[in-house]
């Protein structure tokens, strides 16, 4: 399929069909990259937190899972330094 490159205000662009898109999974936003002078799209997950499930088991099974800083807060913020 040929598709010509448009004007989109100060930019380029092309019209990608509606059956393309749905084929490839994108809805939303994509990631763009260049590979081997080639222009990439991949569609970006939409799925808020995913993976993270699976991340954090890998973490506990190696004993990973503590916090990477205090969990106390200094509300009186005593040990600020306001300078």
């Amino acid at each position: 399929m040929r598709a010509s490159v448009v004007s989109i205000g100060n930019s380029k662009g092309i019209r990608i069909p509606k059956a393309i898109l749905q084929q490839c999974g994108i809805a939303g936003e994509v990631e763009m990259s260049v590979e081997g002078g080639r222009i990439v799209l991949s569609p970006l997950s939409t799925v808020p937190r995913q993976g993270w499930r699976e991340s954090m088991a890998a973490m506990h099974s190696v004993g990973e899972e503590a916090p990477l800083w205090p969990d106390a807060l200094d509300l009186d913020m005593g040990d600020w330094d306001w300078e």
